[in-house]
């Protein structure tokens, strides 16, 4: 009884409902079968809304942030936590009944990612992994050393034909569609929030028009949400 009292206290912390107190049994199977299909709620969802940047005080991996898009599947993989779920909504019963939905937490930064759409786990793993690298690029930030500053070649990548600063060397322009787009995303963002989410100023430092540089960043919805966040969070309005 001793236990079953201890249990019940728990599940009320946790927000259950009221079960019968005489069917102990069924307290039990109830209190374990909600844990185990809830995987990472609560505090877990928190760190998925931090913005990360290198030159705060959050762990030393983090200020790797470029690293992480380079690394292969089965590195990143090392670096997550990976908790499996059946996956609600539409779909079928066949969907339902196994636990292949994914949901990938990125230990350094505490970054989530899950993919739910197949029935194959294997192939919602491998959907995650691209969803957490896309979330890695558009939400990890990097201190840029503006003195005597050059784009890197990752960023020159993705800008248009039209950059002064960008050499023929660098061949067509990379488009979002493309799994290089990245690191070069995520370096334009770097410049961007260290230049206090300015596009004019950034379009200066790239070769570009401030028109131009707005074209690139409009052209991905990703790319423009994650600019607006950094222009919104210093007053600035948003790129429409």
């Amino acid at each position: 009884m001793a236990n079953a009292n201890m249990l019940w206290s728990s599940a009320k912390i946790l927000g259950f409902p009221s079960p019968i107190a005489s069917n102990v049994r069924w307290a039990r199977f109830d209190y374990t079968f909600r844990l185990r299909h809830r995987p990472f709620e609560g505090s877990f969802f928190f760190f998925n809304s931090l913005r990360f940047n290198c030159s705060s005080s959050n762990a030393n991996s983090v200020c790797n942030g470029k690293q992480y898009l380079v690394l292969s599947d089965e590195e990143l993989m090392k670096q997550c936590e990976m908790g499996t779920f059946k996956a609600s909504g539409p779909g079928g019963q066949h969907r339902n009944k196994r636990e292949s939905a994914v949901r990938l937490k990125h230990i350094p930064t505490g970054i989530i990612a899950q993919a739910v759409e197949d029935r194959s786990q294997h192939k919602n793993r491998s959907s995650a992994l691209a969803r957490l690298r896309a979330l890695l690029a558009l939400k990890v930030r990097n201190p840029v050393d503006l003195e005597d500053y050059s784009p890197p070649p990752e960023l020159l990548q993705i800008l248009p034909l039209k950059s002064t600063v960008r050499p023929p060397e660098c061949g067509p322009q990379i488009g979002p569609n493309n799994s290089k787009f990245l690191p070069g995303m995520q370096a334009l963002l770097d410049l961007i929030s260290t230049l206090d989410g300015s596009v004019s100023d950034t379009a200066k430092l790239l070769g570009l028009t401030t028109g131009a540089l707005s074209r690139l960043i409009l052209s991905d919805d990703a790319l423009r949400m994650a600019v607006n966040d950094i222009r919104m969070s210093k007053g600035l309005k948003p790129l429409k």
